[in-house]
């Protein structure tokens, strides 16, 4: 036998409800630690043998009772009072979904608003406009460039 078996059959060895076998008594003799806490276990079990559950106050029926004709005197909760915490409930759910639809489709943050007008090509600001709008076509260029240059070193060394 090893010491988790003698731990699950403890209880029971402490309490009497078992029978000690020879296996049990020769681990117990060898092993100082599960001898150890079947006799903390059984001291355990003798100290809540001797405990006494206290009695009741002379009064407590008497109490009892009165709070029971209190509370079937009072009159019944209505419809109203069963209804309205799922009430707020879907309320509380329906405003939540309401909110998070509204915020993704934007509605709740609206784009900023874009220029009023275009401005005609050739002038400074339609001119501007025109490198906003195709920032990232004239990026790649100086690249074409790169690669036109290396292209040039390549052939004339």
């Amino acid at each position: 036998m090893n010491c988790n078996e003698i731990r699950e059959r403890m209880p029971d060895l402490a309490a009497g409800l078992s029978a000690v076998t020879p296996e049990l008594s020769e681990h117990l003799r060898a092993c100082a630690g599960c001898a150890g806490a079947l006799q903390e276990l059984r001291q355990t079990m003798a100290l809540l043998d001797e405990w006494q559950v206290p009695e009741p106050s002379p009064y407590f029926d008497v109490r009892l009772q009165a709070r029971l004709r209190e509370e079937m005197a009072k009159p019944p909760a209505g419809w109203l009072q069963w209804f309205r915490k799922p009430a707020l409930a879907v309320s509380l759910a329906v405003l939540m979904v309401a909110s998070v639809t509204l915020f993704r489709n934007g509605a709740v943050n609206p784009p900023a608003p874009g220029p009023l007008a275009a401005a005609e090509p050739g002038t400074a600001v339609g001119d501007l406009q025109a490198l906003d709008k195709n920032h990232d076509l004239y990026s790649d260029f100086d690249v074409l460039d790169d690669l036109q240059v290396q292209q040039d070193v390549n052939a004339n060394p």
